[in-house]
């Protein structure tokens, strides 16, 4: 399986702060944003990246990831010149994904869960045998989200993109698993009144084939979206304070990479020693500590 993660937008909601810099690339307490959905991506055991952005930031990208080396995994860039839509990435991804299923992740959703992959693990399998597979996040304000129903077997009965009146508080996050006829489907969808191809239509092409699954997300599990100047506060928060309190890092893509096996302990070593100034790098140093 290939991992896409979406970096592209112009950020407007976060203004001034993204006048000059994509807000994937502002931080989240002590770590830039798309650290968060990229590990999401590791912890699914996926190692073909492609990160997706605007002609001005991709270059940002390039600059801070490299080629994957040093985490043990392949980068891959791709640009997206305007803003059309989460499925437009399928179509600029086509090359890359090849005659592979696809992870789709936002580059602004910060997830946090003990089970977390195995919840992951969950989802690839589903998108092997069914299709396609969502996820469902329960939310107080549901008319804000794409709202995903389903029965009392999980099955799915629908998908709607902000309802006014939502038939679940299951909001749809910003992570897609599906099987590689997802390119094909998002060539056939037309642009919807805002111009976008949207990534609700690919949901309900695959839910009109009965191949759309639904994995619940409930208590244990932490859905953040930082679109707002106050999501990312509270993201900054939330991320602070589970560290401070637990002593573990969230979203530290070179510990993920090492106990993952994709770098060995004298990869993460040096990795720690390039940022031993801060408390970042006397973590992942840490971390060798503990093995002894």
């Amino acid at each position: 399986m290939r991992g896409i993660i979406l970096a592209g937008g112009k950020g407007t909601r976060l203004y001034p702060n993204t006048i000059s810099v994509s807000k994937q690339l502002l931080p989240i307490y002590d770590k830039p944003l798309i650290y968060y959905p990229l590990s999401v991506l590791l912890l699914a055991g996926i190692r073909d990246i492609l990160v997706i952005s605007t002609p001005r930031d991709l270059e940002s990208y390039r600059s801070l990831l490299g080629d994957g080396s040093r985490l043990g995994v392949r980068f891959s860039y791709a640009v997206q010149e305007q803003p059309r839509g989460l499925a437009e990435a399928f179509l600029l991804g086509e090359k890359f994904i090849g005659s592979d299923s696809v992870c789709l992740v936002l580059g602004d959703n910060v997830f946090y869960g003990q089970y977390f992959s195995s919840v992951l693990w969950k989802a690839q399998k589903q998108a092997e045998e069914c299709g396609a597979a969502i996820f469902g996040y329960p939310v107080k304000d549901p008319e804000a989200f794409g709202v995903v129903e389903f029965d009392q077997d999980h099955k799915v009965l629908s998908i709607e993109e902000k309802p006014t009146h939502p038939k679940s508080n299951y909001a749809v996050p910003g992570l897609y698993f599906y099987n590689n006829d997802v390119v094909e489907i998002a060539k056939n969808v037309r642009p919807s009144p805002r111009g976008e191809i949207e990534i609700t239509s690919i949901n309900n092409e695959y839910l009109r084939r009965g191949q759309l699954c639904v994995t619940l997300m409930g208590r244990g599990m932490v859905w953040l979206d930082t679109g707002s100047a106050k999501g990312m506060h509270k993201a900054s928060g939330f991320v602070s304070t589970v560290q401070e309190m637990q002593g573990f890092y969230i979203s530290c893509i070179e510990e993920i990479a090492w106990r993952q096996g994709f770098i060995d302990s004298a990869q993460l070593w040096k990795l720690g020693k390039e940022l031993e100034m801060t408390e970042y790098g006397q973590y992942i140093l840490s971390l060798l500590e503990e093995r002894k």
